[in-house]
C-alpha cells in the first residue's frame, strides 16, 4: 500500500511517474514482505513460540504451516533467503539508477525486516519490532517509491504514508493481545507482552485513532488532499473493533471478530486514500500513471478482499438464520 501510495503522490504532487521504476518497486517491496512473513515465522518456529500460540483465534499464532509439518523449516528458509536476494538486487539496480538514497533506505528496510524476529537484534522480541514496522511500512517506503520516481523527499510523502505505517503498528499490536501468554512463554516480549494485555488495548486503541488524527493533520497542513477525508468512512468499522476489543480482550475466541475488524479498517483506509489520490491526479490523457497503481491496487488486494469476504460470510450466515428463527 504505502509503495503504490508513494508513486501515486510522486505524479499527483509533481507530474512525474516513471511505469518501469514503478513496477520494479513494487516487485522488490511483494518479495521484501514476502520475505518478512516467512523470516517471522520461521524464527518463531525456532525459538518455539508457535509452540506455546494459542490456536483458537484465527488471527492469532501464525500461518502454523511449520508447526504443522506443511513446509520444512530448511524449505522455507531457502525461499525466504531467495527473496531476500532478489529484493535486494532490485534495491541496489534502484539506488544505482536513481539514486543513494534508495540504498540508504534498503538497508534500513532489509534490516527491519530480517531482524524483526531473526537474532541477534530480534526486535519483535525486545519491544522494539512495533515501532520498526511502522516507520519501515509507513514513510520508509512511501518516500523510498516517491524518490525513486523524483529523486527527493517531501513532506507529501511522508504525511501520505504515515498513517499506513500506524495502523500497522495497530494491526501489530491487536494481534499480539491473544498471543499473549505464548508469546511470553516463548520469550517473545513485545509490547503487549511485556507490558500485559490491558496497556495493549489501550495502545491499539491510541495508535489507530492516531492514524486517523495523522490524515486529518495531513489535510489541515495541506500535504494530503482533501478528499483524502473519505478514509473516514472507515470510522464506524475502527470503533467497532475497538468495541469489541474493550469487553473481550482476555478471551482469545471472543475477540477474533476485533482482529478481523482491524484488517478490514486497515486495508479499506488504505483503499479510500489511494483511491482520493487517484481521482485527484486523474488525466485522461495520461493513463499510464493514472491508472496503472490502480490496477496493481486491484490485482494485489483481489485475493485479500476474498479473505475476507470469506470470513465475514459466516458470521453474516449466522446472523441471517439467527434471525430467521426468531421470526
Amino acid at each position: 500500500m504505502p509503495g503504490i501510495l508513494g508513486g501515486m503522490i510522486a505524479w499527483v504532487a509533481d507530474g512525474q511517474f516513471h511505469p518501469g521504476y514503478f513496477l520494479l518497486v513494487m516487485l522488490g517491496l511483494i518479495l521484501n514482505h514476502l520475505a518478512l512473513n516467512m523470516t517471522d515465522e520461521y524464527f518463531d518456529f525456532r525459538h518455539l513460540v508457535d509452540a506455546f500460540a494459542n490456536h483458537d483465534n484465527p488471527y492469532a499464532g501464525g500461518s502454523r504451516v511449520l508447526s504443522e509439518g506443511i513446509i520444512q523449516p530448511k524449505e522455507m528458509r531457502t525461499v525466504f533467503s531467495s527473496f531476500y536476494v532478489i529484493a535486494i538486487g532490485i534495491g541496489v539496480l534502484l539506488g544505482i539508477l536513481r539514486g543513494p538514497f534508495i540504498l540508504f533506505l534498503l538497508a534500513f528496510g532489509f534490516f527491519c525486516a530480517f531482524f524483526y524476529t531473526a537474532p541477534p537484534i530480534r526486535f519483535g522480541y525486545r519491544g522494539l519490532g512495533e515501532i520498526a514496522q511502522l516507520l519501515c511500512f509507513g514513510p520508509g517506503i512511501g518516500l523510498g517509491a516517491y524518490y525513486v520516481q523524483t529523486q527527493k523527499v517531501s513532506w507529501e510523502a511522508f504525511w501520505g504514508t504515515l498513517p499506513f505505517g500506524i495502523m500497522l503498528f495497530s494491526m501489530i499490536t491487536i494481534n499480539e493481545i491473544p498471543d499473549y501468554f505464548g508469546d511470553r512463554k516463548g520469550g517473545k516480549l513485545n509490547l503487549v507482552a511485556r507490558f500485559g494485555r490491558k496497556t495493549g488495548v489501550w495502545l491499539f486503541i491510541l495508535s489507530l485513532l492516531s492514524a486517523y488524527g495523522a490524515i486529518l493533520a495531513g489535510v489541515l497542513l495541506s500535504k494530503i488532499p482533501v478528499l483524502g477525508l473519505i478514509s473516514f468512512l472507515t470510522l464506524p468499522i475502527a470503533f467497532k473493533t475497538i468495541s469489541i476489543l474493550r469487553a473481550h480482550y482476555q478471551d482469545p475466541i471472543k475477540m477474533a471478530p476485533a482482529n478481523l475488524g482491524m484488517i478490514c479498517a486497515h486495508n479499506f483506509t488504505a483503499i479510500l486514500l489511494i483511491i482520493a489520490y487517484f481521482i485527484v491526479g486523474f488525466k485522461s490523457d495520461s493513463l499510464i500513471p493514472s491508472l496503472l497503481p490502480l490496477i496493481i491496487l486491484i490485482l494485489l488486494y483481489t485475493p485479500v478482499a476474498q479473505l475476507i469476504i470469506k470470513a465475514l460470510w459466516p458470521r453474516r450466515k449466522d446472523e441471517i438464520q439467527r434471525v430467521t428463527s426468531q421470526a
